[in-house]
């Protein structure tokens, strides 16, 4: 009986397909991500929503579902859960009073903070052993992954 070799090894290694690494570092990242933010009860797709919540307040549950790289459902889901937790509230649009605005609350800010400390906790791990210089050649690496496989917004399959 043949067994595959661990990751990090084989096809699953250096001689691997490059999209194959990246999945499978994206879901080893996801799942220790997960195990990492479970005690604060989020969810990595939680934990988007509120971090693009930050970064961009004012965001709309559509703009939200693309810029977490989540569907709209989901995206609903997680909405009505952190406003009914109290993270986040709306606000209607000034312009477009039928679009409504997200933006977090302090609860929201505190949580996320706590969420922060956990996901450095992991980013340690995914850069141990790279210098700054390192980090940053695969940071623009990866932005640049996503921006040029990108089209009109979405991403293509």
């Amino acid at each position: 009986m043949i067994h595959p070799p661990p990751p990090g090894q084989g096809k699953r290694g250096e001689q691997g397909y490059l999209t194959y690494l990246l999945r499978q570092a994206q879901a080893a990242t996801r799942l220790t991500l997960e195990r990492s933010l479970a005690d604060l009860g989020v969810t990595p797709p939680r934990f988007a929503v509120l971090t693009m919540l930050k970064a961009y307040p004012g965001l709309s549950g559509a703009d939200l579902a693309r810029v977490a790289l989540l569907t709209p459902q989901t995206v609903g889901v997680i909405i009505r859960n952190l406003e009914r937790d109290g993270a986040i509230r709306k606000t209607p649009h000034p312009v477009h009073g039928r679009v409504l605005q997200w933006t977090l609350t302090r609860r929201g800010g505190t949580l996320l903070a706590k969420c922060r400390r956990h996901a450095q906790s992991v980013e340690r791990r995914l850069t141990a052993g790279l210098s700054a210089k390192a980090q940053v050649t695969v940071r623009r690496w990866l932005s640049k992954i996503a921006a040029d496989l990108q089209q009109d917004g979405e991403f293509r399959a």
